[in-house]
């Protein structure tokens, strides 16, 4: 699978954007899928992810409340839904999924668990 992540920018404190990944090559509905970043210095840290089947969401302790992650099977596309941005979400995020099988639930947030990733796109929130 091929995944594309798009719709970083820059953006006031407070702003919303949304991230958007489309795949190719394979199918998104089967697929569990997550979103990770990673600030410069800092280890890929886990944002938010959506498994197939169950429905189930999982979001970081730093974004809950303020990120939606959705998934559209028509446009086999996966979105991060960023409102109230703060200067410490700057990172580039990435769109991840595992297309060598079902993540368990104690795997989720792991990026290691996930062997295919989208090359990223950049998000700067000034303050």
């Amino acid at each position: 699978v091929q995944l594309q992540a798009s719709g970083g920018g820059l953006v006031q404190a407070g702003a919303s954007l949304r991230l958007s990944c489309v795949a190719s090559g394979s199918t998104l509905s089967s697929l569990d899928m997550g979103w990770f970043r990673q600030a410069p210095g800092k280890e890929r840290e886990f944002v938010a992810s959506f498994r197939r089947g169950v429905s189930n969401t999982y979001y970081g302790d730093s974004v809950k409340g303020r990120f939606t992650i959705s998934t559209d099977n028509a446009k086999n596309s996966v979105y991060l839904q960023m409102n109230s941005l703060k200067p410490e979400d700057t990172a580039v995020y990435y769109c991840a999924s595992n297309t060598r099988g079902r993540i368990i639930t104690s795997s989720i947030r792991n990026p290691s668990a996930y062997k295919d990733w989208g090359q990223g796109t950049l998000v700067t929130v000034s303050s």
